[in-house]
């Protein structure tokens, strides 16, 4: 027996209930996951009235899986271990002929895949025998038993070996007399490439007989020599309205007698029956949490709220214990809007502070970033990343639990509220901290993670203002070693967008350098990036800034609270590496480690005790300019003797030791 079923939480529960008089048993369960282009989301119905059916929220049983030639097909020969029967036990009329010519197959991108069905069920065919004495049906035809009362998904799997011509072969599909499609429009050909797989699915539903009949026919009785063929077929039980898959949930109170008489059936047959189940658990639905956890633990203690202590796993909190933490959301400690929802600040039993973050059905970012979220935090421990606590999932909730950040965002302490500035030292440092994660997040893995979304509201100060990246909702794994870029679609905050991931959809790390070049420029201005409210040419920050810089005055866009507390030669270097950053071109941008050494170089530079030097003036930069000044440097300058980011972390605290903070 086997399932196909659409999970939407972290769990699965198996429940046998025996009949009465009698006991429930399994000799062996599998759990399997599937990928998701396996089965579709919605398929074509056939019969009187043809429409669309959703089977995202349907249970599939798999009660036949046929390949066509001939052929057994082993779990061993096929890429997700299933069964394959011959079709010989199937065929109606003896008018077929078996054809092989496995070399011929050749998948195209975006058609049939392997997963899908392997090779050699494509490589192998059932065709209407036009030599053979019975060719006079002018159809080839297969029978299978089925459950009356259910409706069916149907698979067809074609891959013409037999013809050379590109021509599609004219020939139609039917089940139980009802026309289906015709080969060519399954096909649907435009690509000049012989043996190439195609799958069809449609559903019907078994109403008056327990018959399920595929034919395959010529167009015409005029077409004397097409050749009707198909590769394999599988076919799967869809629950129905009661969300069941049992037969006996099709007959009415009426069938009493006929109910018991099927249930002592299956009742008695599930003695001689069940030997080995096999259940796929796929989910095809990407609601699934993966849930980071080695599996080499000396011990799981459970606390209180009934979440796991391992140090290598995530709390899964209950719902209860987060309402009562926020007083059921209250409105008074929201703390942070933003895309994916608010952000609430919470106290648990214990008495930590957290930061929640609660998802709204109706987000635009949604499942996956919730997900990507807590697979990216649960993986990486650094004290420039924001620390996850723990999450819930509880009823389609999507909230995820941080660490505490006193401060709240940079955002908010350089413009746009009335918190206290930054002196020029402080947001240095800050620079410095939020490189440092950026930096881990490139080079602490076999594959770098881009953020994706580095802006100054994602970077969170703690309440002795060190800097913390967070929202890794959009972070995507960096490219192979032998690629130099991940193609996706375009996700970021406006204004921070590298402008070639922009245009070429192409992302790398040094997107990440982009944006944070970005924060930077934000840092030293004290201003959004685009504000509508200005002239024209002071809009954009970016473009006003690098002008000023360009022109040798960069004193005219420096943030005026930060009057004479910049040397001018730490600020011609902090605009130098910030025009690195901004580079056209990922090519040219320094690395996230290169940046960090530049930094550090002017934290450096303005000394120990911050000498008071007068606000920039024109004539100041200009001199600056006439200076020798230290190029970009590169990591591979500076000795390892600096590498003090993880000093004083480890990597194996449990969540109970982690440091108490906030989102916002």
């Amino acid at each position: 027996m086997e399932y196909s079923l659409n999970i939407v939480s972290n769990s699965l529960v198996l429940t046998f209930n025996p009949s009465t008089d009698s006991f429930a048993f399994i000799n062996a369960i599998e759990i399997m996951l599937q990928p998701d282009e396996l089965l579709p989301k919605a398929a074509k119905t056939v019969g009187l009235h043809e429409s669309q059916k959703n089977l995202q929220e349907q249970a599939l049983e798999t009660t036949m899986r046929v390949n066509m030639g001939g052929q057994v097909v082993s779990p061993q020969n096929d890429t997700l271990w299933r069964n394959w029967f011959s079709d010989e036990l199937f065929l109606v009329h003896n008018n077929a002929k078996f054809m092989s010519n496995i070399t011929l197959v050749n998948y195209l991108k975006g058609k049939s895949t392997e997963e899908i069905a392997p090779r050699i069920v494509y490589g192998t065919a059932t065709k209407l025998d036009i030599d053979g004495g019975e060719a006079v049906y002018f159809n080839i035809s297969w029978q299978f038993d089925v459950d009356s009362g259910f409706e069916y998904l149907v698979r067809f799997h074609f891959c013409d070996i037999i013809n050379a011509s590109l021509q599609s072969p004219p020939f139609s599909v039917y089940i139980n007399s009802w026309f289906v499609s015709t080969y060519a429009d399954i096909t649907n050909k435009k690509e000049d490439v012989v043996g190439a797989p195609y799958f069809m699915d449609v559903i019907v539903k078994i109403t008056d007989n327990s018959k399920l009949k595929v034919s395959l026919g010529r167009n015409s009785a005029g077409d004397m020599y097409a050749n009707p063929f198909l590769n394999g077929i599988e076919i799967m039980k869809i629950s129905n309205f009661r969300r069941s898959l049992d037969v006996l949930d099709t007959f009415t109170i009426s069938n009493s007698k006929g109910k018991v008489l099927v249930l002592a059936g299956l009742a008695a047959g599930i003695f001689v029956v069940v030997l080995v189940v096999v259940l796929f658990l796929f989910c095809r639905r990407r609601r699934r949490l993966r849930l980071v956890g080695h599996s080499k633990t000396d011990g799981v203690a459970v606390n209180d709220n009934g979440a796991f202590l391992g140090s290598e796993n995530v709390y899964n909190f209950p719902l209860l214990v987060i309402q009562e933490a926020t007083n059921n959301f209250s409105e008074n400690l929201v703390i942070g809007v933003g895309g994916f929802g608010k952000v609430y600040k919470g106290v648990l039993k214990d008495k930590m502070k957290v930061a929640v973050k609660r998802g709204v059905s109706e987000s635009n970012q949604g499942l996956a970033e919730f997900t990507t979220e807590i697979e990216m935090l649960s993986q990486f421990r650094h004290r420039h990343l924001v620390s996850l606590i723990g999450y819930c999932d509880y009823h389609n909730e999507m909230i995820i639990i941080y660490e505490y950040m006193e401060n709240g965002t940079l955002k908010d302490h350089l413009y746009g509220s009335d918190v206290e500035s930054l002196s020029w030292k402080q947001r240095l440092q800050i620079c410095i901290g939020s490189a440092r994660g950026l930096h881990y997040l490139h080079t602490g893995s076999a594959k770098a993670i881009i953020h994706r979304d580095v802006k100054s509201a994602n970077i969170l100060l703690d309440e002795n203002f060190m800097a913390k990246v967070a929202d890794f909702g959009l972070s995507k794994i960096g490219p192979d070693i032998d690629k130099t870029h991940v193609s996706t679609a375009v996700k970021g905050s406006f204004g921070y967008l590298d402008p070639e991931y922009l245009t070429m959809q192409q992302l790398t790390d040094k997107s990440d350098v982009y944006s944070f070049g970005v924060v930077m420029l934000e840092v030293l201005c004290g201003r959004p990036v685009i504000d509508p409210s200005l002239p024209r040419d002071k809009v954009n920050l970016i473009e006003w800034a690098m002008k000023s810089y360009k022109r040798g005055q960069l004193e005219e866009v420096i943030d005026p609270r930060l009057a004479g507390q910049i040397k001018p030669e730490a600020a011609l270097k902090f605009g130098e590496l910030v025009e690195k950053c901004l580079a056209e071109r990922g090519v040219f941008r320094p690395t996230m480690g290169d940046v960090l050494w530049n930094l550090e170089y002017v934290f450096q530079l303005e000394g120990p005790d911050n000498i008071n030097t007068g606000y920039l003036s024109s004539s100041q930069v200009n001199h600056v300019n006439e200076l020798e000044t230290t190029t970009i440097l590169s990591t591979a300058e500076i000795s390892s003797d600096n590498l003090g980011d993880l000093a004083d972390v480890s990597m194996s605290k449990v969540f109970a030791q982690m440091v108490n903070d906030e989102m916002r």
